[in-house]
């Protein structure tokens, strides 16, 4: 099961797994157990209560997922509520069921993530680091993994059952490689020289005053743990230095380059030992007058290389037997060995390249060393003052001076900024996401911010500049673009539903374009796998209905810049299965029942949401 989880991590409890546990990790601390004070839940599952803070974490999840995105506060917590729900939900019923997994499964799929790794392996360290920033034992997080792996593994056991049929996929490929032939006609939108009145301006701008905002604006103060700061203060000797250097000499050596190519007389049923030897001694003879490469064409028994002079591409060690391994090491370049002897037979081998190793001096690298030593030593320091940085900024929310002063650090503050543009820290999208967050608006310190693995952060408001309407003068510009291009797209519309009047009237397209000096444009087998025409008017066209007897479907499709595209199908062709189709028939089954599976579960969640006890207010 843990081998499906991370082979198919796109389930709706893959995503559950990653919100407790990847990014960002800080999010899902005990916080979600303690403090509740007299506060009401905002919904309840049985006796299961979510409060506005469980709310606001998941919608910090869901808002980092989307980052670049333009995201409806409102409407992106309630899907975060709605998931929280459906979650709880379904971990009520999988418990119920009995389903359950087992400590070692949940630590060996915990010991498989690379949020928990070092160099590929799982380091305890840095998991127990981890979980003293969160305030959450190891405890409570592998049985939070638990829950989420039997949820996984209950959604697998439906979706992995589902199957489709032959009639299945017969149908969905005569849908996708349907064919359509269309004639259509692009009503462009005109930019308009027509100014709007001082009355119409004056009435577009008290409508629509949310939209000539001057953002929420706020700023922050805020302290910065560096290890790359950190790493500066640690101090160096050169006898420090070069004990690291000769530690770390690995990473400043090039390894030798050595090439080989090799001649094979081997020892078989035909041949004995004896005779391949005689083989080899007489080959290697005849290297005095006659080329490697092509001798090894013409008597080398590896027929694979033979064909390519011997050649086996550069030499790893560990790879062959040792008799040949070191007798490859030793030869130098150019140089032909005398017959070796391994499992397959002799072999005459010959360095074909060859650059030696490179161990770059002390002296040459010091810079680079004493940065790699500074940073290593500075990591254990690193990690406690993420530790303290942690712990009293949560036990102080009110103020960071206490924090700093403890670790010696000196308090920044950033400029003025929103939720979706700023300079300095706040260039960063966590820090805006973070900054707009109810837990900082509201006068607290932030959780800690991740930045990267080296980098970590908490911040406070210092200043808070609501949302403020700018002055009809100020926008006034705007407005007139806007009301120009709303009028331009609807003459275009106007116009393009007098052209599709006319053609339901049976007017052909031709003369109605003529009349208009419009193009016709035709495309005639045209697939949802072709780009014959935009996206946009390509999904309009197959989500049309089918022309019926000889009248053909005419209708209006409009594209992104607002142009109208009246469109005449005359013509649908049921698709069938081409030979590419056929190359892909198992892969295309198992998707679609895939699909069918995930539709089944989904039927079921709806059906267990719809008889649970629950209870709920809309998020603020």
């Amino acid at each position: 099961m843990l081998t499906k989880i991370r082979e198919k991590a796109q389930g709706a409890f893959a995503w559950g797994i990653l919100i407790i546990i990847c990014v960002p990790f800080a999010l899902w601390g005990i916080q979600n157990y303690l403090d509740t004070g007299e506060e009401a839940p905002v919904a309840s599952v049985g006796d299961k209560d979510f409060f506005q803070r469980d709310v606001n974490r998941a919608y910090e999840q869901y808002s980092q997922n989307l980052q670049g995105m333009t995201i409806d506060e409102q409407s992106l917590k309630a899907q975060a509520l709605e998931k929280l729900i459906k979650d709880e939900v379904l971990l009520q019923y999988v418990r119920a069921k009995g389903l359950v997994t087992t400590d070692d499964t949940a630590r060996e799929f915990i010991q498989s993530l690379p949020y928990f790794q070092v160099d590929g392996k799982f380091d305890e360290k840095r998991y127990k680091t981890m979980l003293n920033l969160q305030k959450i034992s190891s405890m409570e997080f592998v049985n939070r993994i638990k829950n989420a792996l039997i949820m996984e593994q209950f959604q697998r056991s439906i979706i992995d059952s589902s199957f489709a049929t032959k009639y299945d996929v017969e149908s969905f490929f005569k849908i996708q490689n349907q064919q359509r032939d269309v004639n259509y006609i692009t009503v462009a939108v005109q930019k308009l020289a027509e100014q709007p009145s001082d009355q119409e301006i004056e009435a577009y701008y008290q409508r629509h005053q949310d939209l000539y905002q001057i953002p929420e604006q706020v700023s922050v103060e805020y302290i910065e743990l560096s290890l790359e700061d950190m790493a500066k203060t640690i101090a160096v000797t050169d006898d420090k230095l070069k004990a690291f250097y000769e530690e770390q000499k690995d990473q400043y050596t090039t390894a030798e380059r050595r090439k080989i190519s090799h001649i094979l007389f081997a020892i078989n049923d035909k041949t004995d030992e004896k005779t391949a030897l005689e083989k080899a001694l007489k080959a290697k003879k005849e290297l005095a007058n006659k080329d490697f490469t092509a001798l090894a064409a013409e008597v080398s028994d590896d027929k694979l290389t033979a064909k390519i002079g011997g050649d086996l591409g550069l030499f790893n060690a560990g790879t062959m037997e040792k008799p040949f391994e070191d007798a490859a090491s030793a030869l130098k370049l150019g140089e032909v060995s005398n017959p070796v002897k391994s499992a397959f037979g002799y072999h005459l081998i010959k360095v074909t390249e060859l650059v030696p190793g490179e161990v770059k001096p002390f002296d040459a690298v010091k810079n680079e060393v004493t940065k790699a030593y500074q940073k290593a030593q500075a990591e254990n320091a690193f990690y406690e003052a993420g530790e303290t940085l942690t712990e009293m900024s949560y036990e102080h929310p009110d103020n960071l001076k206490t924090v700093a002063d403890a670790l010696g650090v000196t308090i920044k503050k950033s400029n003025l900024f929103t939720k979706d543009k700023g300079d300095g820290i706040a260039d960063n999208e966590k820090i805006r996401n973070a900054a707009f967050t109810e837990e900082v608006l509201h006068g607290n310190n932030s959780t800690p911010i991740e930045l990267g693995t080296d980098r970590l952060i908490v911040l406070r408001l210092l200043e808070h500049k609501a949302a403020a309407a700018r002055e009809l003068k100020d926008v006034k510009q705007d407005i007139v673009a806007v009301l120009q291009a709303d009028k331009a797209k609807q003459l275009a519309v106007e116009k393009a539903k007098q052209i599709k009047a006319k053609l339901q009237a049976g007017e052909s397209i031709q003369a109605v374009a003529a009349e208009n000096k419009l193009q016709v444009k035709t495309v005639s087998g045209l697939t949802r796998s072709k780009d014959d025409v935009p996206l946009p008017l390509s999904e309009a066209i197959f989500k049309a209905a089918k022309p019926v007897g000889d009248k053909p479907t005419i209708f209006i499709a409009e594209l992104p810049a607002g142009e109208q595209v009246v469109v005449n199908l005359s013509k649908v062709k049921e698709g069938v299965m081409t030979e590419d189709d056929k190359k892909q028939l198992d892969l295309a089954t198992k998707n679609i029942a895939k699909a069918f599976g995930q539709t089944e579960f989904n039927a079921l969640i709806n059906s267990l949401q719809a008889d649970a006890d629950i209870s709920m207010k809309a998020p603020k």
